[in-house]
C-alpha cells in the first residue's frame, strides 16, 4: 500500500482526515458503509483491506460473524486495536493487500472501499486477483472509487486536509480529470466504471458496477461466477 499513508497519513492524522470531513463527504462515507453492510450477512467472515485506524471495522463486526482488518501501517493498526477493543470477533494483521496471508476462499466478503483500489498505489489487477483468491466461490469482493459527480466535494475535502497540513498544498494547475495532485508529491486518482469493467474483463471475472449516492462507483465481483459485467 502507499508509503504516504503508512509514513505520513496514518493513525491519528488519518483519523483527523475523517473528523474534518464536511457534511456532504460524511454522507458519502456513510453511504459507502451502508452499501457494504447491506451485502454482509450475520454468518459471514469478512476481510477489510486497508482498515486504517478501524473506522469501518466496528460496523462490520456488529453485523458479521467475524472480521479481519489488514493494513501496512503499524501505527494505524495500534489505534485500530483501541478503536475495536470491545469487538471480540475482530482481528487485525499487518499485511500487504496484494500478498494476503490467508488460504484460498477464506472469506465470504472482501471489502476495499474509500478508493483503496487507487489509494494503495498498487497494481489494480494484482489487488483484485488476490482479493478474489481469498473470497469463497459465490462470495463477493467489493471495491469502490469516486463518482465523477463527487469531484467538487472531494476537492473541497482535500483542500481542508491541506489547510491542516495533513497533505501537501493542492497543485491547482495539475489537479484535473479526477486526479488530485499535491505539492509534496502525493496524488489521489480514481477508478471509473469503464476501468472496473476492463479489469473484470482482463481477469475473466463476473462484475456488477453501481453508482451509489452520486458519490461512489462500486464494483461488486462474485467469486467463481461465469464472467459477465453489467452496470447497476
Amino acid at each position: 500500500m502507499s508509503g504516504y499513508y503508512r509514513e505520513k497519513l496514518s493513525a491519528h492524522r488519518l483519523e483527523r482526515v475523517y473528523a474534518i470531513a464536511p457534511p456532504r463527504v460524511r454522507r458519502y462515507l456513510d453511504a459507502e458503509i451502508d452499501y457494504v453492510l447491506a451485502r454482509v450477512r450475520p454468518g459471514d467472515a469478512v476481510l477489510e483491506l486497508g482498515c486504517g485506524y478501524g473506522r469501518v471495522l466496528g460496523p462490520l463486526a456488529a453485523k458479521a460473524r467475524n472480521v479481519w482488518g489488514i493494513d501496512t501501517s503499524g501505527e494505524s493498526l495500534a489505534l485500530a486495536r483501541a478503536t475495536i477493543a470491545s469487538a471480540a470477533n475482530c482481528s487485525l494483521a499487518r499485511m500487504d493487500a496484494c500478498r494476503l496471508g490467508f488460504r484460498d476462499g477464506a472469506f465470504d466478503r472482501v471489502v476495499c472501499i474509500q478508493n483503496g483500489i487507487s489509494a494503495f498505489h498498487v497494481d489494480a489487477r494484482e489487488l483484485v486477483r488476490e482479493s478474489v483468491r481469498v473470497t469463497r466461490p459465490g462470495g463477493l469482493a467489493l471495491f469502490s472509487s469516486y463518482s465523477e459527480a463527487f469531484w467538487e466535494d472531494r476537492l473541497e475535502w482535500f483542500a481542508l486536509q491541506a489547510a491542516e497540513g495533513l497533505v501537501g498544498e493542492i497543485d491547482r494547475e495539475r489537479t484535473r480529470d479526477g486526479e488530485i495532485v499535491c505539492a509534496d508529491g502525493f496524488t489521489a486518482t480514481t477508478v471509473g466504471a469503464r476501468r472496473f469493467e476492463a479489469l473484470a474483463e482482463e481477469l475473466d471475472l463476473s462484475a456488477r458496477i453501481f453508482e451509489v449516492d452520486s458519490s461512489s462507483v462500486f464494483c461488486e465481483i462474485e467469486a467463481g461466477a461465469p464472467r459477465r459485467s453489467k452496470k447497476g
